[in-house]
């Protein structure tokens, strides 16, 4: 039996999040006073790969933004954003060294050291 992929599943690949980073972005909402609102997850030029990852809070989806749950946390994303993020999960980590957010991008073809950063 193959594993093959569906085209549904290619198109419909989501944005999620991990409890981790669910647990700290809701944290970080409300101390900003945002609780309620969505994570606008897009990209942006520039960074040392090309591409850089973008994470901001809004109070309400754009007209054209795909719009995605993840533990309980809605995530708005523009359409030309999507393109390079369908598929990712973002993590969180208390790592003293290597902590903070980071997010796995199966379209990546190359990502940074600072995590930040990638080209696709």
């Amino acid at each position: 039996m193959e594993n093959k992929i569906s085209t549904k599943e290619v198109f419909d690949a989501g944005i999620s999040l991990t409890k981790e980073a669910a647990q700290r972005l809701s944290s970080v909402m409300e101390a900003e006073g945002k609780k309620g609102f969505g994570l606008r997850m897009k990209v942006t030029t520039g960074g040392c790969s090309g591409m850089n990852y973008d994470m901001s809070f809004e109070e309400h989806k754009a007209e054209f933004d795909k719009v995605f749950n993840s533990e309980g946390m809605q995530i708005y994303c523009d359409l030309k954003s999507y393109l390079y993020l369908k598929g990712i999960k973002v993590d969180f980590s208390n790592d003293i060294l290597n902590g903070g957010f980071k997010i796995v991008n199966p379209n990546a073809e190359r990502t940074c050291g600072c995590g930040t950063s990638f080209s696709a």
